[in-house]
């Protein structure tokens, strides 16, 4: 819960700098609430699992996205709320999962969700490695936009970042109530 909520924060200050409207806001903020809903069905001794993920659980940890889109494209969510879910581990240059969608098939909503979820991680402890910090994750961010990540997002994000004196702006009393 912790993570899908701290990714709908910082997608929520992206959309808004970024001057989207109110309802591709709050879309947006449940497809960032929602995005590894499909987790629920792997294992949690895979989730928690300290050290490297054998193959066949790292397979099972992707497949996490097709979970999510399955558990929801049944239901009447507005716009494209699913397939958003659905591509937020997709990268521009096309080495992205599952589809290997290249740029210009991704979402703007699924590329906002994919930097939003990298952000919050790398800045995050996980049972497999210890957080590796805002710097780590700037350069992540910076020689990846582009390749990986779409520009003007991360452009988006660093200036945010910059302007809140190079902290997590996400975590704020303010956002934590």
């Amino acid at each position: 819960f912790g993570h899908t909520r701290r990714v709908s924060l910082i997608a929520e200050r992206i959309a808004k700098e970024l001057s989207w409207g109110e309802n591709r806001i709050l879309e947006l903020k449940m497809s960032a609430e929602l995005h590894d809903i499909g987790k629920i069905l792997i294992p949690l001794e895979i989730l928690n699992k300290p050290g490297k993920l054998s193959d066949l659980e790292y397979k099972m940890v992707q497949e996490h996205v097709q979970q999510s889109y399955d558990m929801l494209k049944p239901y009447s969510f507005p716009s494209q709320l699913p397939e958003a879910i659905y591509q937020h581990h997709e990268r521009l240059d096309g080495k992205g999962y599952p589809r290997g969608l290249l740029s210009d098939k991704i979402l703007p909503e699924a590329k906002i969700l994919a930097i939003c979820d990298v952000l919050e991680s790398m800045i995050s402890h996980r049972p497999y490695r210890q957080a590796l910090g805002m710097d780590a994750t700037l350069k992540e961010l910076r020689e990846n936009a582009g390749p990986k990540y779409d520009k003007d997002i991360v452009d988006v994000v660093l200036r945010v970042i910059h302007e809140n004196n190079n902290k997590p702006f996400w975590l704020t009393s303010e956002n934590l109530s």
